[in-house]
């Protein structure tokens, strides 16, 4: 298989291409294909940008109608049909459902453009510079995302330094018994702590790069309560997690908390096309006209695949069937659990955004590589690498969900007893 283009010219900073050594061709639902035409079951999916599967055809459906109408592609913020079907369906179908209420901005196609917005309006609205972070973070590779990540290594690159970040632990951190929340409460309320009150907060329900650490509903509740005590914004990044990726739309539903600020990119346009918003609380949304742009902000195929995706939300078949795959999942992991002791530690995440914590890198590295050679994509996560992320997408069927869990349950007993 020729990669001889990919290695001559690429640059050096290429990652997923040295870790599936193959050229891709086709994909659809769960199952990608190489030029050799083996197949390849996905639990990878774009890194949380596909939770929808490939193609989906209900979703890629009126996205191909779409394309073959001469219709506005890219509209900066300008009106567009396909914006304003998008925003009364996610209004309609997602947001008055859970009794939400949000302006919605555009910011740009990606994730960090997000972040960007949310933490420069956090700062624009509180007049306060200092933005609180935690422990294993990670919000995006533009520097005031990185700056708010948790890595050193992360958090170096671009050679800027960095300032008015506040680093604090997370749930659980560095154990069970910490009580990071009451250490927040306390420091921000006391003159004597050194720490300025900050901006804003931003937190992810479920920390994906940072090893599938997943927060508690009690302390996301708490850490709302905290927020509103000392007038400090709630910012939660739901770019991988929300969407549906843990088996309801936003990952802190189920908390029952309602952040200031909301950033959704990765899977919210369903097709893979990218597409992120920032939910602002009404009174917050103090932008002045242009204050904040970017030119990709009116990704109109974009509008067109998200808007039918969000309407798949209103469906009780639809939502009954993420539910289930979610349980399944949930109990296949259990299973190899308890199966590899001597492989795995725990089990993490929530929902289908799930992890493996490994006893060590090594075991994670061998198992991705084996996993691959039998047709199963997955990938590492963590700040020593040593979890395995498991992400299938939310649409997959139980015989390819079976078939994708019997090869890393595979490549799990290859390790040995000795591991």
């Amino acid at each position: 298989m020729n990669t001889d283009a990919f290695t001559t010219h690429e640059s050096n900073v290429r990652r997923y291409g040295r870790s599936f050594p193959t050229v891709f061709t086709k994909a659809l639902g769960a199952t990608i294909w190489d030029e050799a035409g083996k197949p390849h079951i996905d639990f990878l999916v774009g890194s949380g940008a596909l939770n929808y599967g490939h193609n989906n055809p209900t979703i890629m459906a009126p996205a191909i109608e779409y394309l073959v109408g001469e219709n506005v592609l890219l509209s900066l913020d300008m009106y567009t049909a396909a914006k304003r079907d998008f925003i009364e369906v996610f209004v309609d179908s997602i947001l008055k459902p859970r009794g939400f209420s949000y302006k919605i901005q555009f910011p740009g196609p990606t994730g960090t453009n997000a972040n960007e917005a949310a933490l420069a309006l956090a700062r624009k609205y509180t007049g306060r510079s200092g933005v609180m972070a935690f422990t294993n973070a990670f919000h995006g590779m533009s520097l005031g995302s990185l700056a708010v990540s948790g890595s050193a290594s992360t958090r170096e690159l671009g050679g800027v330094a960095r300032h008015d970040v506040i680093r604090v632990p997370y749930d659980s951190y560095p154990n069970q018994t910490f009580d990071s929340a009451g250490y927040i409460d306390c420091v921000l309320g006391d003159p004597g702590s050194g720490i300025e009150k900050p901006a804003a907060i931003i937190l992810e329900t479920i920390q994906a790069e940072g090893g599938m650490n997943a927060a508690s509903a009690a302390w996301l509740s708490e850490i709302q309560r905290i927020c509103r005590k000392h007038r400090v914004v709630l910012i939660v990044d739901d770019i991988q997690a929300g969407a549906g990726r843990t088996g309801e739309f936003f990952s802190f539903e189920f908390a029952k908390i309602e952040p200031d600020i909301v950033c959704l990119s990765k899977s919210l346009s369903g097709s893979g096309s990218p597409l992120s918003i920032v939910l602002i609380r009404p009174d917050m949304d103090i932008w002045n006209p242009g204050e904040h742009s970017g030119t990709f902000r009116g990704n109109n195929l974009a509008f067109v695949t998200a808007g039918t995706m969000c309407k798949m939300w209103s469906e009780r078949q639809f939502t009954a069937g993420v539910e289930r795959t979610a349980g399944n999942l949930q109990r296949h992991l259990d299973r190899l659990v308890a199966k590899f002791p001597t492989c795995i530690e725990e089990k993490r995440g929530r929902g289908l955004m799930a992890g493996l914590k490994c006893r060590s890198q090594a075991v994670v590295g061998r198992v991705h590589d084996a996993a691959f050679q039998n047709g199963l994509l997955i990938e590492s996560s963590g700040p020593n690498r040593d979890v395995i992320k498991v992400l299938p997408p939310i649409t997959i069927t139980d015989e390819e969900l079976d078939h994708g869990i019997a090869i890393l349950d595979h490549a799990l007993q290859e390790q040995g007893i000795g591991n």
